[in-house]
């Protein structure tokens, strides 16, 4: 970490596990390194993950950091578990998908739900560098898991598993799998369950393959099918009780709608280094491209979008330890805006990009793998229309709650503070419904009054809309908190996206100012602000001229000296450094 990246502070200077891994990995721009972007690409073009890849992170022990302590891993810390994916995703979301975020997906069910014979044996099974698949949903239902066909049947002889399950991570090569199963007839939240299920204890005669479906993106991952013919289940599969599959995958979706948007950030910072590289060695009109206005300011507009994510997952992450019961709106709330919004900045940069953003050969190459594989973050395990159904619901109860209080409930400074400890992670305090409670904006209302000159004025902004949404979500009819609401019930989902990333911005910014470096100065709290309440409105805002220079003196300065453009400022092994392409 540096001076002037807000997670910055002596004790963190050491190196880490990430370090770690980040060294074993390489320098992904030489491209001798069989874990560059060279042989990414190749890879890529075949249609296959990246051997060498794979066994780097054997040898490394990624799974670990998907079990926790108690069961012989290293999981304690959700963002320290982003930290290690974002360093694989950085480099090829496949990888990090293929490998890892699979099992993670799947896993969380089992800490969840499993009894102990079940944890252990998902653990050993983790620790051994095997995988494991989660098999939710089927191509005819979509996200609507209550529809799911698939189901658990009684027979004389016991339970069979009957029915299919299409693109799933994994399923041809997984060593077990967690299959969501209907379990009763009748409609309702209690019909389905989870089996976890080691394929050795199938009878393979009665398990079949389906084919592969082709991809644009993520061509390297396996998204095979798998129907089960009547298969015998042996006893103690189901993970929890009997019709608690739904409640047990929406609690898990809590950790992993987290999860999932904040590795993303990875691939586009890479875009975003790869883009800044390209414009360096670029020249346009007799000058470097990087000194044409129009691209400085598009490029830190993009950076204080990224910036703008980064806050929010900073803050859901540290808030599924500090504040675990509110975490079902955050999760939701950050998927559905932060993949939308880094889509956005994906798309920018391939604007400044020009005609280079899809060229497959070339210094430039990886850029337009990136952009295909990055488009999975909307959609992808849970999509942003699962998101919104969820939130919805809940959004009537804020308005009436926490958000009606004249006593804001302000966030404990754990929740920004960077550079301090997080209580034990702790799965059974995830809560279905965040039963109205909302410390994030509570923080914004009761900060904002102690700001002063810009700074106050685009606070008041957001004070201004969180009014507004308070009153447009209490007058919310019924009617509209199902999936079939209209397309001004879904912007309030959206909406309230922004207000909790301006939320999360500023508590950030005020909380880390005491480690100094830029972002201490109100004018990058400006520059997040700013960009957000434009693309609130509908009108995206370039930053003025003393917003945007900071920001890419600061991108070029992390550029030198190889270190990340996320929050913590991490030490790359970049060889390459800011040498232009």
């Amino acid at each position: 970490m540096t001076a002037d990246s807000p997670g910055a502070g002596p004790a963190l200077d050491a190196p880490t596990l990430v370090d770690t891994l980040e060294d074993r990995l390489g320098d992904p721009f030489d491209e001798a390194n069989p874990l560059g972007f060279a042989a990414l690409l190749r890879a890529d073009e075949r249609g296959e993950m990246c051997a060498a890849g794979e066994r780097a992170l054997d040898e490394h022990g990624l799974n670990a950091d998907f079990v926790p302590t108690a069961l012989g891993g290293r999981l304690t810390r959700i963002d320290e578990l982003v930290a290690a994916l974002r360093a694989v995703y950085r480099r090829d979301p496949c990888l990090g998908l293929g490998y890892g975020m699979s099992s993670f997906i799947a896993a969380v069910n089992v800490w969840l739900a499993g009894d102990e014979r079940q944890q252990r044996a998902t653990a050993r099974l983790l620790l051994s560098d095997r995988r494991i698949a989660a098999a939710y949903h089927e191509l005819a239902h979509g996200n609507d898991m209550a529809g799911v066909e698939c189901a658990v049947a009684e027979t004389g002889a016991g339970r069979v598993l009957r029915g299919r399950k299409e693109v799933v991570t994994n399923i041809r090569r997984a060593d077990a799998l967690v299959v969501f199963a209907r379990t009763d007839d009748r409609r309702g939240s209690r019909s389905h369950s989870q089996v976890l299920v080691d394929k050795r204890d199938l009878d393979l005669a009665r398990v079949h393959d389906l084919p592969r479906f082709p991809s644009s993106g993520m061509r390297g991952v396996q998204l095979h099918g798998i129907e089960f013919d009547d298969c015998p289940l042996p006893p103690g599969s189901v993970l929890g009780r009997t019709g608690g599959g739904l409640e047990t995958a929406l609690r898990s979706f809590q950790i992993t709608r987290t999860v999932l948007p904040a590795v993303m950030c990875g691939p586009v910072e890479t875009g975003l280094r790869v883009t800044l590289r390209h414009l360096l060695g670029r020249s346009l009109y007799g000058r470097s491209a990087l000194d044409l206005p129009y691209l400085r300011s598009a490029l830190a507009g993009a950076y204080a979008d990224l910036l703008a994510v980064e806050c929010l997952s900073a803050t859901v992450l540290r808030a599924v330890h500090v504040l675990p019961a509110e975490v079902s709106v955050l999760a939701s709330v950050f998927k559905h805006f932060g993949s939308a919004l880094l889509l956005d900045v994906m798309y920018t940069l391939s604007e400044l990009m020009g005609a280079h953003f899809y060229l497959r050969g070339g210094p430039s190459a990886i850029f337009q793998k990136l952009l295909r594989d990055v488009r999975v973050v909307s959609f992808g395990h849970a999509a942003r229309g699962a998101c919104e159904s969820n939130v919805l619901p809940q959004l009537p109860v804020l308005a009436r709650r926490s958000w009606a209080s004249t006593q804001p409930q302000r966030a404990p400074e754990e929740l920004f503070r960077l550079d301090v400890p997080l209580p034990p992670l702790w799965f059974d305090r995830l809560k279905l419904s965040g039963s109205g409670n909302d410390h994030l904006t509570g923080t914004l209302r009761a900060s904002v009054p102690e700001l002063s000159g810009r700074s106050a004025e685009l606070g008041a902004l957001f004070l201004a809309e969180h009014d507004a949404l308070t009153r447009d979500c209490r007058a919310l009819p019924l009617s509209e908190l199902g999936v079939t609401a209209g397309p001004h019930t879904s912007e309030l989902v959206t909406r309230t996206g922004h207000l909790l990333a301006a939320s999360a911005c500023l508590g950030i910014w005020r909380h880390n100012r005491h480690l100094g470096g830029r972002h201490s100065d109100p004018r990058w709290l400006q520059a997040l602000l700013t960009r957000l309440h434009g693309r609130l409105t509908g009108r995206p805002t370039a930053l003025p001229d003393e917003l945007a220079e900071p920001l890419v003196a600061e991108l070029l300065d992390r550029l030198a000296a190889g270190r990340s453009f996320d929050l913590t400022g991490r030490q790359l092994p970049d060889g390459a450094r800011g040498a232009t392409p």
